[in-house]
C-alpha cells in the first residue's frame, strides 16, 4: 500500500510539475490578483521572470534562453524574434477573444496580420517627477529640457534618473533636439549623444529597475520613464501618505509610445497554456484589470467599459487624437544602425 500511495504521490507531483506557464515580461507589467486567477481558472501555475529592456530580453533569447512559455515584447522587438525564428505562429483558433483588440492596434508593421501577437497592452514613455518639489523649483516639467537641459538640471543635480536603456534615452534626446524619435541621420545621432553626455553628470543614475521606490520615497524628484510605473509610484505615495505626488505627462516635443504584445516561444514548453493565457488576457474585463491596477494603456476595446473612469481621464495613459499625432512607435534597428547606436551607447555610458 505505501508503495502505491508513493507512486500516485509521485505522479501527482509529476502532474502539477508540468502544469506551469513561463512568462518573460517587463517587471511590474502584469496585476498579481490577475495571475491568481488565470492559475485558479486553469490549474495551473505561473512563473514569471522579467527584463529591463528589450535588448536585454532579445540577447538572452538570442544566446539560447530556454523554457519560457511567453515573451511581451514592444513592437520593434518582433521582427527579430520572428527573423531569428524564436516565435511560432499563433493558433487563432485558440484565442477568439483576438477579436476585442481595437483594430488600430492590429495588423502593425511589426507584424502584418498578427501572424505571431497578440497586442497586451500600451505606455507612453515620458517624465514623472515629485510634484510638491518641482513646483517649488518652478521647473516646467512638460519639455524634455527636465532631463536634458543643464541650466534645468542645475536645480535638481544627484535627484534625476534616466531608463537605462538606449533606444528609449536617444529617442527622448532625438526630440528634444526637434529630431524624430527614428532619426538613424548620423549627424543626429550625434547631437543625441552630445546632449545625453552634457546632462549625465547631473544624473544619479541609469535606472530602469527601481524608480518608482526612489520616486515614491522622495530619493530622486525626476524620473524618465514609462507612465504605467508613474501610475504605480503615485499610488504608492498616496498609500503611504507622502506629502507629495507623483505627477507625470506627456512631453511637448513629442513622446513614444510601446504597443507590447504577446508571443509564444518557437520552443513554448506549454504552447497549449500560452494560448490559453493569451486568451485569458484579451477578455475584456481581464484585460481592464490590467489597465486598472497598473495603469497601462489599453488596446482592448472590449476593455473599455471595465476601466475606471479616472484613469481614462490621465491623458499620458489614454492620449487624445490630437496628443496621439506626436507619439511615435520605435523602429526595428538592424546591422550597421544596430552598431552604431551600440558604440554610441557606450560612449555615452562611459562617458565622465
Amino acid at each position: 500500500m505505501k508503495k502505491l500511495l508513493l507512486a500516485l504521490s509521485l505522479l501527482a507531483g509529476v502532474a502539477q510539475a508540468e502544469d506551469v506557464l513561463h512568462v518573460y515580461n517587463w517587471n511590474n507589467y502584469i496585476a498579481p490578483e490577475t495571475v491568481k486567477r488565470f492559475e485558479k481558472e486553469c490549474k495551473c501555475r505561473v512563473v514569471q521572470d522579467y527584463y529591463g529592456a528589450m535588448e536585454e530580453m532579445l540577447a538572452k533569447l538570442a544566446a539560447g534562453a530556454k523554457g519560457y512559455d511567453i515573451v511581451v515584447p514592444t513592437g520593434f522587438a518582433i521582427p527579430p524574434l520572428v527573423k531569428q525564428n524564436l516565435t511560432q505562429p499563433l493558433d487563432k483558433a485558440k484565442v477568439p477573444n483576438l477579436k476585442n483588440v481595437n483594430a488600430a492596434f492590429l495588423n502593425t508593421e511589426f507584424d502584418k496580420g498578427n501572424t505571431f501577437s497578440a497586442p497586451y497592452a500600451f505606455t507612453t514613455t515620458l517624465v514623472g517627477y515629485n510634484d510638491k518639489k518641482i513646483k517649488e523649483l518652478g521647473i516646467d516639467a512638460t519639455s524634455w529640457a527636465v532631463i536634458f537641459d543643464p541650466k534645468v538640471l542645475a536645480k535638481i543635480k544627484g535627484k534625476v534618473t534616466v531608463l537605462d536603456d538606449s533606444r528609449e534615452l536617444f529617442a527622448a534626446a532625438l526630440m528634444y533636439n526637434g529630431y524624430s524619435a527614428n532619426s538613424t541621420n548620423p549627424a543626429e545621432w550625434k547631437k543625441a549623444a552630445d546632449t545625453i553626455k552634457a546632462a549625465k553628470p547631473f544624473w544619479a543614475a541609469f535606472n530602469t529597475q527601481s524608480y518608482i521606490k526612489e520616486l515614491t520615497v522622495g530619493n530622486i524628484w525626476v524620473a524618465h520613464g514609462y507612465s504605467n510605473d508613474m501610475f504605480q509610484a503615485n499610488q504608492d505615495a498616496k498609500a503611504a501618505k507622502r506629502p507629495f505626488g507623483i505627477a507625470y505627462g506627456l512631453q511637448k516635443e513629442g513622446n513614444t509610445l510601446s504597443l507590447d504584445s504577446m508571443v509564444v516561444l518557437k520552443n513554448a514548453p506549454r504552447p497549449d497554456l500560452a494560448h490559453r493565457f493569451i486568451n485569458f488576457m484579451l477578455d475584456g474585463k481581464n484585460s481592464s484589470e490590467l489597465t486598472n491596477m497598473i495603469g497601462s494603456g489599453n488596446p482592448n476595446a472590449a476593455a473599455a467599459q471595465f476601466v475606471q473612469p479616472d484613469i481614462k481621464k490621465i491623458s499620458a495613459v489614454f492620449p487624445d487624437a490630437n496628443a496621439m499625432k506626436r507619439l511615435q512607435q520605435l523602429k526595428d534597428l538592424q546591422g550597421k544602425q544596430l552598431r552604431d547606436l551600440n558604440r554610441l551607447w557606450t560612449e555615452v555610458k562611459t562617458a565622465k
